[in-house]
């Protein structure tokens, strides 16, 4: 079971029915059935229907977080969908990696630390000019599996999460690419230095200096929502530093790029990216997209001719 970040509300018995989530939803959008959402499920559990019931609306979420910060009742929407997958049988059989040997623990102390994602891994020109930039080590340990059983709802062993967090304790500083994973992040070692790739990019001045008023910047949208009140300034100062047009809207949530559910995101089924990355580009005047994300860059790039770059490979040699 997961953990409520501090000062939300516990359970969708708080909900009072406004639908302020549906305004900031990509699964409404899409589907325009409330049953697919987060008032849908908080109503239908307030008159007893078990979760069992409600697994497509459940799978259906894709946990972008941007529900929470328009929610009246300040309840842990992302919290809520996590704790019922976790009441439902699996979707896939999935694997959690086994305790290292004896002696094999890496020693990051006092060393900045890269938890990349698979996207990141896969777009290895972004990956090198980031650690370079970063002057950041690779984690041995990336945290795939945990990552996927922490958007699948599943209950991580105790000797897996301490095999994962305990070279981490002493690094200098941990940053995360993952977007759910740095939010996880973050609740498990409340006292370290834990910041999305994102913003440790966005933050050097040789990144900012190469972004245009001309370019579209894409905030990954997990790990901004997990913390709009802390990022909603930053990255408005970093829009009137730079010119560039962003993914939020004008509540200040961050549209998502790809609206993955979770099957979609176990690979059961196809992901339907094309319709999200056109809507969010529509009567758009853009030059480039700059994303945060490794993972949105093959969505942009199948639906226009636009340039499409990671915000690691905007920093000059």
């Amino acid at each position: 079971m997961v953990t409520p970040l501090p000062n939300v509300r516990g359970d969708f018995a708080a909900c009072s029915g406004c639908s302020l989530c549906l305004l900031v939803c990509p699964v409404w959008r899409r589907t325009r059935d409330l049953r697919y959402t987060p008032h849908g499920r908080a109503k239908a559990l307030q008159n007893g229907v078990p979760a069992g019931e409600l697994k497509d609306s459940i799978d259906s979420c894709t946990l972008c977080g941007a529900c929470e910060p328009v929610c009246p009742e300040n309840i842990g929407l992302v919290d809520m969908t996590l704790n019922l997958r976790a009441q439902l049988p699996p979707s896939i059989p999935l694997q959690q990696k086994a305790a290292p040997a004896i002696n094999t623990t890496p020693d990051y102390h006092g060393k900045r630390v890269l938890l990349v994602s698979r996207a990141l891994r896969e777009h290895d020109a972004a990956l090198q000019k980031a650690i370079k930039l970063l002057d950041c080590v690779i984690a041995d340990d990336d945290g795939f599996d945990i990552a996927l059983n922490i958007e699948a709802g599943a209950t991580l062993t105790e000797a897996r999460r301490a095999a994962f967090l305990d070279p981490l304790r002493h690094a200098k500083q941990i940053i995360v690419a993952d977007g759910l994973l740095c939010r996880t992040l973050q609740r498990w070692q409340p006292r370290a230095n834990i910041i999305s790739l994102g913003i440790a990019l966005s933050r050097h001045a040789s990144v900012r200096q190469h972004l245009k008023h001309s370019d579209l910047y894409v905030i990954e949208a997990r790990a901004y929502h997990a913390n709009v009140e802390g990022l909603v300034r930053y990255y408005d100062d970093l829009r009137f530093d730079t010119g560039c047009a962003m993914n939020l809207d004008l509540q200040r949530i961050a549209i998502p790029a790809t609206a993955r559910n979770l099957r979609q995101r176990l690979g059961i089924d196809t992901p339907d990216d094309d319709a999200q990355t056109r809507w969010l580009l529509q009567g758009r005047k853009v030059t480039r997209i700059v994303v945060e994300d490794a993972g949105d860059m093959a969505a942009f790039k199948a639906v226009g001719d636009l340039p499409v770059v990671h915000l690691a490979e905007l920093a000059h040699d």
